[in-house]
């Protein structure tokens, strides 16, 4: 069973920067690829950036290019999401999520990634 415990989120003001954390254990992470995603209040969980564990290819959400880099440690076994610039409409539950079938390539849907953190709360206030 692979668990995912994320952390960083906090409130900030706009044009501020936060970094997340997500701590995986209970699996073999050269394998999974690994996804950000966010969900605000009364909408749908939307992909925001994934990162190939093994080759580390990116890819991001067109809404957050430029501005959020992903990145992992491998002996940590951590991924990481480092926001910058921040938006008010960057507010939401952020999550990570663990892709055990699909290692390669950007894939955005969550209904296809097979593990989730509990997710961390980022607040962007104006």
């Amino acid at each position: 069973q692979v668990h995912l415990v994320e952390s960083g989120g906090g409130l900030v003001q706009a044009g501020g920067s936060l970094r997340l954390s997500c701590a995986a254990s209970g699996g073999t992470f050269s394998r999974y690829a690994m996804g950000w995603f966010r969900q605000a209040p009364g909408k749908e969980r939307d992909f925001v950036a994934r990162i190939d564990w093994s080759v580390g290819n990116t890819y991001y959400a067109d809404s957050v290019k430029g501005r959020f880099t992903i990145s992992r440690d491998a002996a940590k076994n951590s991924v990481y999401l480092q926001m910058n610039s921040l938006k008010p409409e960057d507010t939401a539950i952020y999550y990570c999520a663990a892709d055990v079938r699909r290692l390669y390539g950007s894939n955005r849907n969550a209904r296809e990634y097979d593990y989730w953190g509990q997710g961390t709360q980022v607040t962007v206030s104006s």
